[in-house]
């Protein structure tokens, strides 16, 4: 149930919700999060933050980058289901489809 909470509480943020849908489709670094959802890098990287600390997200170190995706080993069964229905539901949101579509043309950059 803890992890639940925890999940819960990480995602009740329309940014992070935001963040959430677009590394579901890919591993992002944290410019191409800023170029997707349009948003600063302060921003974004207190975003992911948040997400990675709530154990959403995992982070690995690629050169100059740090990339993140979704930590789907790492959930329990509860987590897995949260996110599996986050995605179905952002999958008709059209600010969620917007990010998507950027998320296209996003470019990794030191």
């Amino acid at each position: 149930m803890r992890e639940l909470v925890r999940a819960c509480k990480a995602i009740s943020a329309e940014t992070r919700l935001r963040i959430l849908n677009i590394v579901m489709i890919r591993e992002c670094s944290v410019t191409e999060v800023m170029q997707s959802l349009q948003i600063s890098q302060t921003r974004a990287s207190r975003n992911l933050g948040a997400l990675y600390d709530a154990g959403l997200l995992n982070a690995r170190r690629e050169g100059a980058w740090v990339l993140y995706s979704v930590a789907k080993d790492g959930l329990d069964g509860h987590s897995r289901e949260l996110l599996d229905a986050l995605k179905g539901m952002l999958s008709h949101d059209r600010l969620a489809q917007q990010d998507v579509s950027r998320l296209a043309n996003a470019k990794r950059a030191s």
